[in-house]
C-alpha cells in the first residue's frame, strides 16, 4: 500500500437553506409544507423519515422563515415550555429518541393551541408509535391525532443530487463515471450515503489521491461490511392528503 498521511477529520460546511435544499419526489410533500407556511392545515405537524432524510434542513429552513428556535426533545422541561413559543413557532427535533418528556411535551402542545403558535416536530417514528405505552391517556390521544408528513425514501434522481453536493461540500467534483460507479453501490439512503461520501475523502485523503472511479472501485472493495442492500421504500404522501399518528 502507497504511503498514507493523517488525515484530519475536519468539520464540513453543511448549508442548511432553503436554496441548498435537494428537492425530489421522496421529500416534495414535506417541502411543500414547509413552503406553505403560515398557512398550515394544524397548528403542529410532524416530519417523519429516517435518519439523513432531511429532516433537519427542513427544519432549518421553518426555523428561518418563522423565527422559531429549535429545540432537541431531549431538552425538552416543563418549566421552560411557557417561554418556548414567545416568538410564535417553536421546532421540537427528534421526538422519540429517548423517552417522551410527557408532562412537558402535553403542557407544550396546549399552550401552542392557547397562543395560536405553530410547533413542528421532528422524528424517526409516527407519533402514533410514540403513544404506545404513555402514562398521560390526553397525550397519547393528541399524538395520535397529529397530521404527519412523511419524508419517503430517496429516488436515483435525488440520491445522485445528494451525492454531488456532499462531494461538492468537501471541494470534490465527481465525474459522471465515479458517480456511476458508486450509486449503485452504496446503500439507498442519504445517510449512508453521507457516511461513505466521509469514508472516501478520509482514505483519499490519507493515501495522497485524487478520488477517481479507481480509487473509489479499490475502497469499496476494502470496505468491511459495506452493502448496498436497500431497505424498503415509503410511500410519498402528498401534501394536501396528510394522514394522522
Amino acid at each position: 500500500m502507497g504511503s498514507r498521511q493523517l488525515a484530519l477529520d475536519l468539520p464540513h460546511a453543511d448549508s442548511r437553506s432553503r436554496d441548498d435544499f435537494l428537492p425530489g419526489l421522496a421529500n416534495e410533500a414535506a417541502l411543500a409544507l414547509i413552503d406553505s407556511w403560515p398557512d398550515w392545515p394544524a397548528r403542529t405537524v410532524a416530519l417523519v423519515g429516517p435518519a439523513g432524510s432531511g429532516k433537519s434542513h427542513l427544519a432549518a429552513i421553518f426555523a428561518e422563515a418563522s423565527g422559531a428556535p429549535i429545540l432537541p426533545a431531549s431538552a425538552l422541561d416543563i418549566a421552560a415550555v411557557p417561554g418556548l413559543l414567545a416568538g410564535g413557532a417553536l421546532v421540537l427535533e427528534d421526538l422519540g429518541t429517548g423517552p417522551v418528556p410527557e408532562a412537558a411535551l402535553f403542557h407544550l402542545l396546549n399552550l401552542v393551541g392557547e397562543q395560536k403558535a405553530n410547533l413542528l416536530i421532528t422524528s424517526a417514528r409516527l407519533p402514533s408509535a410514540l403513544s404506545e405505552g404513555l402514562a398521560t391517556a390526553d397525550l397519547a390521544s393528541r399524538l395520535r391525532a397529529l397530521p404527519v408528513v412523511r419524508l419517503g425514501a430517496p429516488d436515483e434522481e435525488l440520491l445522485a443530487a445528494v451525492a454531488v453536493k456532499l462531494f461538492a461540500d468537501r471541494q470534490i467534483l465527481p465525474d459522471e463515471a465515479l458517480l456511476a460507479y458508486l450509486l449503485p453501490r452504496v446503500e439507498r439512503s442519504i445517510a449512508g450515503l453521507r457516511d461513505v461520501v466521509a469514508e472516501l475523502d478520509r482514505e483519499a485523503l490519507a493515501r495522497k489521491r485524487p478520488l477517481t472511479r479507481a480509487l473509489v472501485a479499490t475502497l469499496l472493495r476494502e470496505r468491511a461490511g459495506a452493502s448496498s442492500e436497500a431497505g424498503p421504500d415509503e410511500r410519498d404522501i402528498p401534501f394536501n392528503d396528510l394522514t394522522t399518528g
